[in-house]
């Protein structure tokens, strides 16, 4: 009987694909973050989320190893994504409104929250600029 050499395929690649989705975690629930707020309010044109990020930054240890679409559930899309070398990548959220706010959202020098992601898709740092709020 003639089998196509391609029959075990699927077999293979539903294998890859559960061993790739095993990488990272999912986020739990991050204590006294209001997430929906944070989404709200995109580019930070409505101000909102420097006074939500504290809570964020207090469990930063829980966005370590988190997958991206674990991030973009909890954060909402980025503002801004750089990709880097070696299938890294960087997801940028503004805090303060700043350029970003005008037509076409412009790349802007305001204060962000950086998450890296590294070739494993998952996060790798978490940075905050500035560390300190804003007077």
């Amino acid at each position: 009987m003639f089998h196509p050499p391609f029959r075990h395929l699927s077999f293979v690649l539903l294998g890859l694909g559960a061993l790739l989705s095993g990488c990272g975690h999912a986020l739990p629930q991050v204590p006294g973050f209001d997430a929906p707020a944070w989404r709200a309010d995109p580019y930070a044109c409505r101000n909102q989320r420097r006074a939500l990020l504290p809570p964020l930054l207090k469990a930063r240890e829980h966005l370590y190893e988190a997958r991206a679409d674990d991030v973009n559930a909890l954060l909402g899309p980025p503002d801004e994504e750089e990709l880097r070398a070696n299938t890294e990548k960087v997801y940028y959220y503004y805090l303060e409104p700043g350029t970003q706010c005008g037509e076409r959202h412009p790349r802007s020098a305001a204060p962000s929250l950086s998450l890296r992601f590294g070739p494993l898709g998952t996060v790798t740092e978490v940075l905050a600029d500035p560390l300190t709020p804003a007077r």
